[in-house]
């Protein structure tokens, strides 16, 4: 039997905002079985208790963020990329701000925390979505496809006109050995010349070379260098990690994606879901449901990409 988990105890800490560079208290606390992943802003009056889930994403420029206005929540990708990576079904997620702190730019510090505090099993029966049917969205170029599997596999490519970064692979089964030793410490990353932009649009300014990988025409800004040879393409897989969370359970499928992000990301989930294409089944059922023939092909709007 696989069942639910969630933490032992309240963790928390304090952290910039990558977008508002103000300092911002989070707070993670156990939940009962069922509950899922909430997000709730402590800054604010009357402030609504968010699941973390895909129809409840509201923007996809640079972050994913979840609610509207007062209650909305942005950068919540890597601490959800840290709780499906860990396995962790269960919390209650308060945040003293608009967004969650960047911290280092990775998961890394979130799967510390989280660690730290202890992951517990609960009663319930852990659901998985089993994809059914594939499923694919594509913009020009760039397109992303689940499809059934006997497991959750992760292919990611990337193709960036830099000579740093070109076209980088990322491929693997998900574990949470995987997650931890190959993703969870990949780095958010940017390019110099496009930091004073951002920064005019109230976006980045608590961007530092203490929380992501800065690259000009030719080098690493980063004293330290990277953390991977091609940390570049695993952030933007654990980006899609925490994006793929937001199905509220634990996805069974071969997952795709070309030159992506979380818009593709995101669009990909409400694909799927539009189309049916996955069953919840749990580890006690005698059979997983078993996939359909048909390929299902939706567009991506082109108003959806960021």
């Amino acid at each position: 039997m696989v069942r639910e988990c969630t933490i032992r105890e309240k963790i928390g800490c304090v952290g910039i905002g990558l977008h508002t560079g103000k300092s911002i208290r989070l707070e993670i606390l156990p939940a009962p079985a069922g509950h899922g992943i909430t997000f709730e802003r402590t800054d604010i009056k009357d402030p609504l208790v968010m699941p973390a889930r895909y129809d409840l994403v509201t923007r996809t420029e640079l972050a994913t963020t979840i609610g509207q206005g007062e209650n909305a929540i942005k950068t919540i990708e890597h601490l959800m990329a840290a709780f499906m990576g860990l396995s962790i079904d269960n919390a209650r997620v308060l945040v003293g701000g608009p967004e969650v702190p960047i911290m280092d730019g990775s998961a890394a510090p979130f799967v510390c925390m989280l660690q730290e505090s202890g992951i517990i099993k609960q009663k319930a029966q852990k659901k998985f979505a089993v994809v059914t049917d594939k499923v694919t969205v594509r913009l020009n170029d760039k397109w992303a496809t689940i499809s059934p599997a006997s497991t959750l596999s992760l292919k990611y490519v990337i193709d960036f006109p830099h000579p740093l970064i070109g076209r980088q692979t990322f491929a693997a089964d998900f574990s949470t050995a995987v997650f931890t030793e190959e993703l969870a410490r990949a780095r958010t990353f940017g390019f110099l010349k496009d930091i004073e932009a951002l920064k005019e649009r109230r976006l980045a300014l608590g961007g530092s070379l203490e929380n992501a990988v800065v690259i000009d025409n030719y080098n690493v800004l980063n004293p330290g260098g990277l953390r991977y040879p091609d940390e570049f393409v695993r952030h933007k897989a654990l980006d899609a990690v925490g994006d793929l969370a937001l199905l509220g359970a634990p996805l069974i499928g071969a997952v795709e994606i070309y030159k992506g992000g979380h818009a593709l990301h995101a669009e990909l989930l409400q694909a799927l879901v539009k189309s049916g294409a996955f069953r919840l089944w749990t580890a006690r059922d005698q059979a997983r449901p078993q996939p359909r023939s048909e390929e299902i092909r939706l567009p991506v709007p082109e108003v959806a990409w960021n």
